[in-house]
């Protein structure tokens, strides 16, 4: 399955994002009221610029207390691990296990068109399994 069918399936198909200019203070909320770990940094919504998650947060605030007032653009990761609507499942879990992260975004033509996270990956293992278990169990009663 490619991920392009991952995102159609996806309860939220938007991608919340976060300009770079933007304070901490400001990610924490939205991350909290989406109910989200991770958030796109775009200065417009459809270009990449990096990514922010709770994780680098919690990283940074350890050392720095003055944490909240600072840019996103300063905390989040600009070399982002991103993929196209074509790739794999198992292409995205084999690199988002490697690699040991959590959220990838997916481009189109170089132009945001959605995130995928672990999570959404598990899910759709859990219920191609359940498919599975269930074709499996018909065929032993019609037998």
């Amino acid at each position: 399955m490619h991920i392009e069918e991952i995102l159609a399936r996806k309860a939220r198909p938007d991608v919340v994002t976060i300009g770079p200019d933007e304070t901490v203070r400001t990610l924490l909320g939205v991350l909290a009221s989406h109910g989200i770990g991770a958030c796109v940094v775009s200065p417009d919504g459809s270009r990449l610029a990096g990514i922010v998650s709770e994780r680098d947060v919690v990283r940074r605030l350890h050392t720095d207390e003055s944490l909240l007032d600072l840019e996103v653009g300063e905390i989040m990761t600009p070399a982002v691990v991103t993929c196209g609507p074509e790739a794999t499942v198992d292409e995205l879990m084999t690199i988002m296990t490697e690699r040991r992260i959590r959220h990838v975004p997916v481009l189109r033509d170089g132009v945001l068109a959605g995130i995928v996270s672990i999570g959404d990956l598990v899910k759709h293992r859990i219920d191609e399994l359940a498919f599975e278990r269930d074709q499996l169990e018909a065929y032993v009663h019609q037998t």
